[in-house]
């Protein structure tokens, strides 16, 4: 190891070609990275400890970033949810219009359309085997489509209470609700019945989900909590309390040991699950932000603000290591595909866009 006064030939040329790499890559790029202007001290402060090391780690975090493939138009009104099918062929959207449409990935062409809602639908999710789609909407019903002949196949409300949203279990057998009246419900789909009340919130609940393994839900409340519970109780097993507004999503890691969540506060928070404790706050948006995501790898997370953004972000940094721009208003939901590869958002400004991942050589 060499002092920063004692460098070696080799350490100075290795450095400048670090530098070198820094400059193209925001050349070629043409992206705004918010940790960029803080590289040059980490280089500095790192290279002679480990030249490799950080040659390599800057390398590796060059070879990606995600590009606009697609714009897709063809809803009248604000896009409320996107949602890529289990194979990532597909996307499924709502919209203000009172619709919902299904479209080809690939060739950005829609393929489906439903129509039977009578007001403004807030989310709609794709059963885990592709084959049916699940909506809610502000005229307080819940619906259930066949993705293949485009027919309504079951109808549940109309209740005294708006339906926020809804998400199936992973094995397809159940789905889950969030409401105005502050209570959690789980039904059934083959029975059509509501099995079970998970009730504990003091205000409206915005976001719910399954966990992965199917053990737990988590609910996001306006009441500023999130709530984990237990499927086979019904039983609350964690208050996670932290944001300071209302918390719009709340989702689990694959893994199911972390939910990551997004607020009216502007943050981003990384809870444990089994210690129901915050590990993360990542903040940069500049106004709410209301969806967010992990991705497969469990280090990497999707989010996207009423700021006409989305960002991703390493969880381990807590960096910001993209900003994804274009939408012309607020984009109040977003997906990321099974692998990884493609984030789709959905905007007031009635479009929806696909962003792929970009490899770019060495």
């Amino acid at each position: 190891i060499h002092s920063p006064h004692k460098r070696t030939h080799k350490n100075k040329k290795s450095e400048k070609k670090i530098k070198v790499i820094l400059q193209n890559w925001v050349r070629i790029l043409a992206i705004k990275l918010g940790w960029v202007s803080d590289f040059d001290k980490i280089v500095i402060r790192y290279l002679n400890a480990n030249v490799s090391l950080t040659l390599n780690y800057l390398l590796k975090i060059q070879t990606k970033c995600f590009k606009l493939l697609n714009t897709l138009q063809g809803h009248d009104d604000m896009v409320t949810g996107v949602r890529f099918s289990p194979d990532g062929h597909k996307i499924v959207s709502s919209s203000a219009d009172k619709t919902i449409r299904i479209w080809d990935v690939a060739s950005g062409k829609q393929i489906q359309s439903f129509q039977g809602h009578l007001d403004w639908i807030n989310v709609t999710r794709f059963s885990p085997d592709g084959y049916t789609v699940i909506s809610c909407s502000c005229d307080k019903t819940i619906r259930l489509w066949d993705v293949k002949s485009g027919k309504e196949i079951m109808r549940l409300g109309e209740y005294p209470f708006w339906i926020f949203d809804i998400n199936f279990s992973p094995d397809g057998k159940y789905f889950v609700s969030g409401s105005s009246d502050k209570i959690l419900r789980i039904w059934d789909v083959n029975s059509r019945k509501e099995i079970k009340k998970l009730e504990g919130h003091v205000n409206a609940i915005l976001g719910t989900q399954f966990s992965p393994n199917g053990l737990m839900i988590v609910s996001a409340s306006e009441d500023n909590t999130i709530g984990i519970w237990d499927v086979q109780t019904g039983k609350r097993l964690k208050e996670l309390i932290g944001h300071t507004n209302a918390v719009i999503r709340a989702k689990f890691s694959l893994d199911n040991k972390f939910v990551v969540s997004c607020s009216k506060d502007k943050t981003i928070r990384i809870w444990d699950v089994e210690l129901g404790k915050e590990i993360q706050n990542l903040g940069g948006h500049s106004d709410v932000i209301c969806d967010v995501k992990f991705f497969p790898d469990g280090q990497t997370i999707a989010s996207c603000s009423s700021d006409y953004t989305v960002r991703i972000w390493d969880v381990k940094s807590r960096n910001e290591i993209q900003k994804l721009e274009g939408h012309s208003d607020e984009i109040r939901c977003m997906d990321i595909s099974s692998d990884g590869n493609t984030i789709v958002s959905g905007s007031w400004d009635y479009t929806i866009r696909i962003w792929g991942l970009q490899k770019v050589s060495n």
